[in-house]
């Protein structure tokens, strides 16, 4: 472990969980008498972690999951405090709304891709199943994979387009809000992309990941749509997924206590500049500008403010961040009467194949997933409909009222809801979702090169290593642990 170091003054550059768990991380590190300073530009930390009642319930508005069978955001849950109040879903199952139905989501599955194409029977028609099993079977289309390709046309090459877009679509679409035919197969599905490179068909690829050939499911899977429950990927010990009594959105203020960082919002960093000694950050408005100077920065925001705030310091690293697209999404959470529908729902809600032209893309039935909150909902049904891909900002430039009518007609025909609305909430997350293109790797390899080349900084966020949240945990540790080993070594020459 590295000799704590006192009297250093480090800035973390965004007040998201990322932010705010690589200063946790650094009070770790870098001891009590450290300073350790976030900067966030919104009046509230939290990122897109956040909590706010419907119908007098407390509901996240953003991610409502953790990745369990990656240990970082539970294990840093119960380091601050929370460790009573971690919860799992409910053993539900989760469902696929396609061709005007909702079918169970199949089971054996990498992100949607079958290990064995007879199992979507159901889901596909008889003549779709014949064609993705033939396509596979000719082992002459795409595979092995000599490099990083488009996992959506991956699949489509060798099973066919009707696999692509009725159950790997929704899936990334539900993770990523993006599209399966640009999205990459290596950062979105690394495991896979993994045995692709030696298997000669994709049944024997999706068979060594699901038979544990390959390590790793993903990045860091999203956590705010009904694949979160179960079926997306290959089963194992322990569940997939845990929450927190409350919501998801309790964890960053709990860390943000807990790091003892002076948290400051409403400051918008325009510039991090090298000194002779340091670093210094320009901050506030243009007119009237203020500096603070420190030991060393950790930049957590979203690429395209981390490409604006790194443009001097490391100029190959923001030209890289400045490339990353993203996706806008938004989340209408809805309270329904529970009589309203022919049955309660009993799922954890559903995927939607944009296929089919509907507004929604998934549905969670939040008060089923989660059983703290369906003991407190009365006969109410607590569920969230995700609106938004990328490339499709046209529907969210609705007004509230529209979105929310726009969703309720969804879910009217998906469920034969036939109830009025007790309570509802629209949240926006503009530009929320990084999109993981075809060398996104090698994007985020070349952008920390060029960070790792800068002494005293580091990165961190859901762009580098996975959406998720235990993948943002991840990276923050890991910045806080470059930026902790730098001050350290540079206290050693000091001393000497």
């Amino acid at each position: 472990m590295l000799g704590r170091v006192s009297g250093v003054r480090v800035a973390v550059v965004g007040g998201g969980i990322s932010g705010l768990a690589a200063a946790w991380f650094l009070r770790q590190s870098l001891g009590p008498d450290a300073e350790i300073v976030v900067l966030e530009k919104q009046p509230v930390v939290g990122g897109h972690l956040r909590v706010s009642e419907v119908a007098g319930l407390p509901v996240d508005e953003g991610a409502e999951s953790l990745l369990a069978r990656r240990p970082e955001a539970v294990d840093l849950a119960v380091a601050v405090g929370l460790g009573d109040d971690i919860v799992h879903p409910a053993a539900v199952g989760a469902g696929l709304w396609s061709r005007g139905e909702i079918v169970p989501l199949p089971v054996g599955t990498v992100m949607g891709v079958p290990a064995d194409p007879a199992r979507l029977a159901g889901l596909l028609t008889p003549s779709e199943v014949a064609r993705a099993e033939a396509l596979d079977a000719r082992g002459d289309a795409g595979l092995p994979v000599a490099e990083d390709v488009a996992i959506g046309r991956l699949v489509r090459s060798r099973y066919g387009d009707a696999v692509a877009d009725r159950l790997v679509e929704p899936l990334l679409g539900g993770v990523y809000a993006g599209r399966a035919d640009e999205l990459s197969l290596d950062a979105t599905v690394p495991a896979l992309g993994a045995a692709a490179r030696t298997a000669r068909t994709l049944r024997e690829a999706v068979a060594t990941v699901t038979s544990g050939g390959a390590a790793g499911n993903g990045p860091g899977r999203g956590s705010g749509t009904p694949a979160s429950s179960g079926g997306a990927t290959s089963g194992g010990p322990g569940p997939v997924f845990a929450g927190l009594a409350g919501g998801v959105g309790r964890l960053p203020g709990a860390v943000a206590v807990a790091s003892r960082a002076d948290v400051r919002t409403g400051v918008t960093v325009r510039s991090v500049e090298r000194t002779a000694d340091g670093w210094r950050l320009v901050t506030g408005p243009v007119p009237a500008p203020s500096v603070l100077d420190v030991d060393a920065v950790v930049v957590a925001t979203p690429a395209v403010a981390a490409a604006r705030v790194l443009a001097s310091a490391a100029p190959a690293a923001a030209a890289e961040l400045g490339g990353v697209e993203a996706a806008s999404m938004a989340i209408v959470t809805l309270a329904l009467p529970a009589d309203g529908f022919p049955a309660a729902p009993s799922s954890s809600g559903f995927l939607v194949p944009p296929i089919d032209g509907r507004t929604i893309k998934a549905v969670t039935f939040s008060s089923a997933k989660w059983p703290w909150l369906g003991g407190r909902a009365g006969g109410l049904v607590l569920l969230r409909a995700s609106l938004g891909r990328h490339g499709e900002a046209r529907d969210l430039q609705r007004d509230d009222g529209e979105l929310v009518e726009a969703a309720l007609a969804d879910v009217r025909a998906a469920t034969g809801y036939a109830g009025s609305v007790v309570d509802s909430r629209v949240t926006r997350w503009g530009g929320a979702l990084p999109q993981y293109a075809v060398g996104h790797l090698d994007r985020v390899a070349r952008v920390r090169a060029a960070v790792e080349a800068v002494p005293g900084l580091a990165v961190c966020g859901a762009v580098y290593d996975g959406v998720g949240v235990a993948a943002c945990v991840g990276a923050a540790r890991d910045a806080a642990g470059r930026v902790a080993a730098y001050l350290s070594e540079r206290r050693a020459r000091i001393e000497t």
